[in-house]
């Protein structure tokens, strides 16, 4: 049975997360992607290997997203990445920590290096979606669509079986949020897996990020036939082989 815990921002906001300690270990870190949650196989996945290997593990929900407070169209990058920053600081404390953000959650977690420059020992993008909120989506929208964002401050963007309520707040943000105009020189391994027929965020994506890292041990591990979440037993498995190696 799996735990979750809460760690409260306020009276009335609180944010869910998924932990496991090991006393004086490091950790790893997850970030789910845009409008996903705990619930998902990547997360519960990620915490089973960390107990097998004696590792701590966190993973959170940010606000608006799960079983966390708050409006999703309320949320941003910047608050998201926030409170990412909050229960790092909080649960890891000062031990080194290796980031696997998904998706959205590799944006967030590209942001996490500001912060944690000592700490972040690797780093692991699955389906790595940074700025996409510009690039993949403001870029692509119609004029129509972007008159309707502009006059009622949101649009319901509809993609595959979902709905996504993109806001003009939403956008706005992100492009204070740009990452893929810096140099990290960290000397750490860094990986990026994604799948060959993602039909969400080009592969494109994981080169950039590769190219942002001079100094870093570098791969790019491209899943034959894989989507975009990678969640299928088969995928995550390429997935904690390459964890094994980066930990």
């Amino acid at each position: 049975m799996i735990k979750y815990s809460y760690y409260k921002l306020s009276k009335l906001k609180k944010i869910r997360y998924l932990k496991h300690d090991e006393k004086n270990n490091q950790f790893i870190v997850f970030l789910h992607g845009f409008m996903s949650d705990l619930e998902g196989k990547k997360p519960k996945q990620f915490l089973k290997f960390a107990i097998k290997k004696k590792v701590g593990f966190l993973a959170l929900e940010y606000s608006g997203h799960g079983k966390s407070s708050g409006k999703f169209i309320e949320g941003n990058i910047s608050k998201w990445t926030k409170q990412t920053n909050l229960l790092i600081k909080k649960i890891v404390k000062k031990r080194d920590f290796i980031l696997i953000g998904s998706s959205m959650g590799a944006w967030i977690s590209l942001n996490q290096f500001r912060i944690f420059k000592n700490q972040i020992k690797g780093f692991m993008g699955i389906g790595a979606a940074p700025e996409f909120l510009e690039n993949l989506m403001w870029k692509k929208f119609t004029k129509k669509m972007k008159k309707e964002t502009i006059q009622k401050g949101i649009y319901n963007l509809k993609h595959g079986n979902y709905e996504y309520p993109i806001t003009l707040q939403l956008i706005k943000d992100g492009r204070k949020n740009k990452v893929l105009n810096k140099k990290f020189n960290f000397k750490i391994k860094v990986t990026m897996v994604h799948g060959e027929k993602d039909e969400s965020v080009p592969i494109s994506y994981s080169r950039k990020i590769l190219k942002l890292f001079p100094k870093a041990k570098k791969k790019l591990n491209i899943i034959k036939n894989g989507d975009h979440s990678l969640s299928n037993k088969k995928y995550l498995n390429i997935i904690l082989k390459e964890l094994k190696l980066l930990i």
